[in-house]
């Protein structure tokens, strides 16, 4: 049986009521978790007036939230750093996050994609537009399951980038239905684990970019074959 992110039971949805936003004290960095998004839901203007907060931080249509099976949701991933709730996407090559006040300073997520790499730029402009500030290649992660055993895509693992000038979007991209992405900061080329509250230490950035990662049969959404 092939696997994908999206392990979607009989099209059930499910919603998580929990926090939206967390700030990491340490660094004042805005770090967005995507609780409160039902399971498939497009996340589109959640951070801009909707219920997430007028943050003034929107994503492209093709932008899903998707929540942990563990959690009655259908997704197959584990070990998120804020559970349950984690953006991915279906459709197209990237996820596009504009973010109308721009932020400055680094950027920084948790990722996993097990069988296919992706990546990432910021860039001075609205939509993906104007000048590149930062690149940053997403290497496969390690397919482990730890320390969730029932999600294929685990664990999640930290990575970051430093940038000169005001950045107003970014594009995750890769292979849709192939990475999800949770905890993204703003402000910090450290991202925060939402269940310490604290920023992580800096070595741990490195296990992604150092990941060799394991071919995996398994995908986020369950489809049989």
């Amino acid at each position: 049986m092939t696997r994908s992110i999206a392990n979607i039971i009989g099209g059930a949805l499910s919603f998580v009521l929990a926090a939206c936003v967390a700030v990491a004290p340490a660094e004042a960095a805005t770090v967005l978790t995507f609780e409160g998004l039902g399971n498939l839901a497009p996340i589109g203007n959640f951070y801009n007036g909707g219920a997430g907060g007028n943050l003034g931080i929107s994503m492209s249509a093709n932008s899903l939230a998707i929540v942990d099976a563990d959690a009655g949701g259908s997704g197959n991933f584990g070990g998120e750093p804020s559970p349950s709730t984690v953006m991915f996407f279906l459709q197209g090559q990237a996820a596009l996050m504009n973010v109308l006040d721009g932020f400055d300073t680094g950027f920084s997520f948790f990722y996993s994609a097990v069988n296919q790499p992706g990546s990432l730029q910021v860039f001075d402009g609205l939509d993906g537009t104007g000048n590149v500030l930062a690149s940053l290649d997403l290497p496969v992660t390690p397919l482990n399951g730890a320390p969730d055993p029932s999600g294929a895509f685990s664990p999640f693992v930290p990575i970051g980038v430093a940038f000169d000038g005001i950045a107003r979007s970014i594009a995750f991209a890769g292979v849709g239905d192939q990475i999800g992405f949770d905890n993204v900061t703003f402000g910090s080329v450290t991202p925060v684990d939402d269940q310490q509250r604290v920023p992580l230490p800096g070595s741990l950035i490195l296990l992604a970019a150092g990941a060799l990662g394991v071919a995996a049969l398994r995908r986020w959404r369950g489809q049989p074959g």
